[in-house]
């Protein structure tokens, strides 16, 4: 059978998320920016301007391939990084449980490696709260915006970024009122995010996939 113009569309999105997975896992890229790299080398600058989202994997797709590069070439020292960066993970969502505290990202996915750092959201009464609690326990902090998970109609969220235990945390702060759309799941079953409980309950799991 000759393949199809889907089936080559099909060829170069693979080809563009192993590519992209590659830049996020050995070089610490971030999703977008590796997608678009990806496509430039898979590609060619002429074809990737022409190619248009047709050839674009989306996120979940790269998401498994940065899986599968872990598990072909960091399999002596992912899983153990994976591990302290979640028990740091529950240490500050422990400090910060009055705020609601939920992990997000490559940390609690399970993809995180050397480059990756912690991602929380905060849902309290106001972020200058947050600031301040975190002010007052002698935690030096950097401000930013960070996109609303619910999408571009909604404004950015501060985001307040320290050290803990010398790794790196990001926590975006929601309105209270932002908790009721947090707790869907992805499309494909997976969590979006996680509290302090079922933190607890990844590093359980993985403790007994040890012994």
């Amino acid at each position: 059978m000759m393949p199809t113009p889907n089936d080559d569309i099909q060829l170069l999105r693979a080809q563009v998320a192993a590519a992209a997975a590659r830049l996020i896992a050995a070089d610490g890229a971030d999703y977008g920016t590796a997608k678009r790299k990806a496509a430039r080398q898979v590609l060619g600058e002429q074809r990737s301007a022409n190619a248009g989202a047709a050839v674009l994997p989306d996120n979940s797709q790269i998401e498994e391939e940065v899986r599968l590069y872990h598990a072909l070439f960091n399999a002596d020292t992912q899983p153990a990084r994976l591990f302290r960066l979640r028990t740091i993970a529950l240490q500050v969502m422990e400090a910060l449980e009055q705020y609601n505290p939920f992990l997000t990202g490559a940390v609690l996915n399970g993809t995180a490696g050397p480059h990756d750092d912690i991602h929380l959201q905060l849902f309290a009464d106001s972020a200058k709260e947050v600031e301040i609690f975190l002010l007052n326990k002698n935690v030096q902090i950097d401000i930013s915006e960070t996109p609303h998970f619910k999408g571009p109609r909604y404004d950015p969220v501060e985001t307040v970024s320290f050290l803990w235990n010398k790794e790196g945390v990001h926590a975006a702060l929601y309105e209270l009122d932002d908790m009721r759309g947090a707790l869907k799941a992805r499309s494909d079953g997976r969590q979006l995010r996680a509290d302090i409980a079922g933190v607890r309950a990844l590093l359980i799991a993985s403790t007994h996939e040890e012994i």
